[in-house]
């Protein structure tokens, strides 16, 4: 049944660009608030398992909207029982920090995640393919689109969008491959979550955002580093510091400047305390120019 809390009237607030006739120079002159140009496109948000103090998850959220975030992306029911989906909506609702999208991974429920962001009033699912090495490619291919399509129907009826995530499972792994298997759903319903940082390992993150353009719904923001990779282990490199690793990230602002991408990006990197959280939230606004 659809959500008695709506969190899509959620909005963020652009900064106003201030602006005035000249003055003579004995005059000091005013300060003028420069938005970047992530600005009003952007919307920042965290996982909830980043927050990782003891904390009510009111006071969870509330550490999260102090710190910068705009929204929190949160794990399905089938993934943490221990959730309580109606103590995390009336936190929600309290703070004003939406949950944006509900993570099910490779969970085969689609289903239930998506009621769980239909309650929420999310606007997503995200969701893993599984890659079995046990089976051929195009059996893995054919079967995993067989799953996702028997989920279409009920993404329609609530109008949550099934997102598909590039992961490290060895599958997907090529932006044209990816687009393929998206096209081949054929619904307005199942788009891309594309990770930044997740694609370093095979290519290059603007270059994937050209060929999947409007396809991405949202995005997971989270450095590589391919010196550390094949000095120190492929692992490593993502305990990187956004701006600090192999990404370009003026070269990935201006990809998706050319889609005109206006939506989530929610860091997926290793959380912490309330400093924890305000260095990443200052390093996205850095990397996204926000």
């Amino acid at each position: 049944m659809p959500s008695p809390i709506d969190r899509r009237t959620f909005a963020k607030s652009s900064g106003i660009l201030l602006a005035g006739a000249a003055l003579p120079a004995v005059v000091e002159r005013p300060v003028t608030a420069w938005a970047g140009e992530g600005s009003g496109r952007i919307q920042k948000a965290a996982g909830l398992g980043m927050v990782t103090e003891s904390l009510s998850l009111e006071d969870k959220l509330r550490l999260l909207k102090e710190t910068g975030f705009e929204g929190v992306e949160v794990p399905s029911r089938s993934r943490d029982a221990a959730l309580d989906p109606k103590a995390l909506a009336r936190a929600s609702e309290k703070v004003g920090l939406p949950v944006h999208g509900v993570v099910n991974a490779s969970h085969p429920d689609i289903r239930a995640a998506i009621d769980d962001a239909a309650f929420y009033g999310a606007t997503s699912v995200l969701c893993v393919v599984p890659a079995d090495r046990n089976v051929p490619f195009w059996e893995n291919y054919r079967e995993t689109q067989e799953i996702v399509r028997r989920a279409i129907p009920h993404a329609e009826e609530k109008q949550v969008t099934i997102l598909i995530e590039n992961v490290w499972a060895t599958f997907l792994i090529d932006p044209v491959l990816m687009a393929r298997y998206l096209d081949e759903l054929d619904s307005p319903f199942v788009r891309s979550y594309f990770d930044i940082g997740n694609v370093v390992r095979w290519g290059w993150p603007q270059q994937w955002i050209e060929v999947l353009g409007k396809r991405i719904f949202k995005l997971h923001a989270k450095e590589y580093d391919l010196k550390i990779a094949m000095n120190q282990g492929m692992a490593k490199a993502f305990d990187t510091p956004l701006g600090k690793g192999s990404i370009d990230w003026p070269r990935v602002r201006q990809a998706l400047e050319a889609i005109d991408y206006h939506g989530w990006v929610t860091a997926e990197v290793r959380g912490g305390g309330r400093g924890r959280l305000a260095e990443i939230s200052q390093q996205m606004d850095r990397v996204f120019d926000l």
